[in-house]
């Protein structure tokens, strides 16, 4: 299975050019539940600590506030959100509905930026 990579930290010039204040963002109260990524997902760690523990017995992984994270697709685990986690994240390569409707958030958010 593919590694989770973490960036503990990410340039200004990095999140720029990946256009990140743009992603759209989601929130989950501290938990603990299993997760099947359908997409490549990049994600920047706005608030909280994580950590995923992978269906195959590897090594978990920890990431938190200010982290720039990838999750592979295919990547199986189990989530145990330690603080309330609030992310930015970014869609790529697998699951073509999540990723359009992801690229469609990405443009809307873009566009209301621009309207300020």
């Amino acid at each position: 299975m593919k590694e989770i990579t973490v960036d503990s930290n990410p340039s200004e010039a990095l999140l720029k050019e990946m256009g990140a204040a743009y992603w759209p963002t989601w929130e989950k109260e501290v938990s603990e539940f299993p997760w099947e990524f359908v997409t490549t997902e990049t994600a920047l760690i706005l608030e909280g600590e994580c950590e995923m523990t992978p269906a195959d017995g590897g090594p978990s992984v920890t990431f938190k506030a200010g982290d720039l994270v990838v999750f592979p697709l295919g990547y199986k685990g189990t989530w145990e959100v330690k603080k309330a986690l609030k992310k930015q994240y970014m869609h790529s390569e697998g699951d073509i509905k999540k990723r359009f409707f992801n690229g469609l958030t990405r443009t809307i958010n873009r566009a209301k930026s621009i309207t300020k």
